[in-house]
């Protein structure tokens, strides 16, 4: 997490910017457009890129030219982002499924599938928790990533850690949408973090991650979501507008790429209608169906696949 003394001149300089600004207007008509893309037909799906409509077919190579070029950057900017949060969030989320837990002894381990998992943040907590929470050594995880730039960081950070060329840790590049690799009725827990919002059909994501888990396997989603208090709601906005394309700008030489990722996550469907969509799917939803962080701003969902009754 950065230091606050490292904090303080990035914050300074982007507090002069916003005093010096025009009131923010919270949508931008020009993102990652060095080459202008071609307008849908009438016969073409189309689907959202920020707060554009864009093509179906377009999308998945903007989102991937997006994340090639902040994969080396990604988890640094999301500490400047959040100034450290998303390191409680992540922590949180870990905990709360609390893999690798077993009713028999010993633990045969659990199969997991880390989706949009690229740098691997999410996948080696779990590892650890099963590890050091659960005793649960016989755990694996697969990262899974469409974006060989984002895996090959993962792979990279991997050598840092134990997991490195262990038969617990593997890497697939794929499309959430078809898993085609996977079986069906493989896996016990699909985590997605901050992931879910650049696919370009949530929906067959979603039925996708009902395929591959096993019956009573959990699906697990942290995800940018909608602020539940109007004060906080602006002052969100105001950040994420105003501050997260600047720091972009300022740390990862690409202001185009953050501008993106705010607008995304100002366009994913909201709790109640993400929790719809989970159930549509197949799943059932544990008690509400999501839990707040920080006041909205992140959620976490789960389901469950349903176990058939003989």
């Amino acid at each position: 997490m950065p230091s606050r003394s490292a904090l303080r001149p990035l914050l300074r300089f982007v507090k002069l910017q916003l005093a010096s600004s025009q009131p923010q207007r919270y949508f931008s008509s020009t993102v990652l457009k060095a080459e202008s893309p071609s307008q849908p037909t009438n016969h073409e799906r189309t689907t959202h890129f920020g707060f554009e409509t864009v093509a179906e077919a377009e999308k998945e190579a903007r989102v991937a030219g997006v994340f090639s070029n902040v994969a080396s950057s990604y988890d640094t900017m999301n500490d400047f982002m959040s100034l450290g949060i998303h390191r409680l969030w992540k922590d949180h989320f870990v905990r709360s499924i609390n893999p690798g837990i077993s009713s028999t002894s010993p633990s045969t381990g659990w199969k997991m599938l880390d989706i949009a998992g690229g740098t691997g943040d999410i996948a080696f907590r779990l590892l650890d928790h099963c590890t050091n929470i659960n005793n649960s050594p016989q755990s694996t995880i697969t990262i899974s990533d469409i974006n060989p730039s984002m895996l090959a960081e993962g792979q990279k950070r991997s050598l840092q850690t134990s997991y490195a060329n262990s038969p617990r840790l593997d890497f697939l590049v794929a499309n959430a949408e078809h898993l085609d690799t996977v079986p069906s009725n493989s896996v016990d827990l699909y985590t997605v973090a901050f992931g879910i919002r650049n696919f370009t059909n949530k929906e067959q994501a979603l039925r996708e991650a009902y395929r591959v888990l096993k019956p009573g396997g959990l699906f697990a989603c942290l995800e940018f979501s909608g602020v539940t208090n109007p004060l906080l709601d602006a002052m969100y906005k105001r950040w994420s507008f105003g501050v997260i394309p600047l720091i972009g700008q300022l740390v990862a030489a690409d202001r185009a790429s953050y501008q993106y990722l705010v607008e995304s996550i100002e366009k994913f469907p909201k709790q109640q209608q993400f929790r719809d969509m989970i159930r549509d799917a197949g799943f059932m939803v544990p008690g509400k169906g999501w839990e707040d962080l920080t006041g909205g701003i992140a959620a976490i969902h789960k389901g469950i696949k349903p176990v058939e009754k003989s």
